[in-house]
């Protein structure tokens, strides 16, 4: 029950973004949020992370170490799982006001998101359980951010090539 207590504002981003677009579906999120914390406080509940909460109680890392893994992998099942049962293109919603693309550019861009985010998942339970936890930090940090960087300006690179003149 606290898995599902604690999905609830992504469970509520996606209907919101469903029923409303992205900027409802944020504000939702957020205000699900806040609705959450209050409600833990109000009952005298500590508000903790589901994976940090755990790793302190067990005193175990690898439930830390996981959380990247399994954020990264929410988000590949979001922008998939949209794409192919709802037939949104999570990415398009977000961008379109600011960029034109065709449609097959915005699909190869919210499949790209999709393989990024599974391959960054992967790579991250490969450092976590094959290096130190020192090393998982930092590439935690700094590794992520940089591969993040890196996709951010290859996607830029692609994109610059199908960018349609508004007209």
């Amino acid at each position: 029950m606290k898995f599902l207590f604690d999905l609830l504002p992504v469970l509520a981003f996606f209907v919101a973004f469903q029923l409303a677009g992205i900027y409802a579906a944020t504000a939702v999120a957020i205000a699900t949020t806040f609705v959450q914390v209050a409600w833990l406080k109000l009952r005298g509940k500590r508000v903790d992370a589901m994976f940090g909460g755990a790793t302190l109680v067990l005193k175990d890392e690898t439930f830390i170490k996981w959380k990247p893994t399994v954020l990264y992998w929410m988000l590949g099942a979001v922008l998939g799982g949209a794409a192919l049962v709802f037939r949104r293109n999570l990415i398009r919603a977000m961008l379109s006001e600011q960029v034109q693309l065709p449609d097959p550019v915005w699909n190869r861009l919210n499949w790209s998101w999709v393989g990024f985010f599974l391959f960054m998942g992967g790579l991250n339970l490969y450092v976590a359980f094959n290096y130190s936890t020192d090393l998982w930090v930092n590439f935690k940090l700094f590794g992520g951010m940089g591969l993040m960087l890196l996709f951010v300006v290859v996607q830029a690179l692609f994109l610059a090539r199908h960018v349609e003149d508004k007209q």
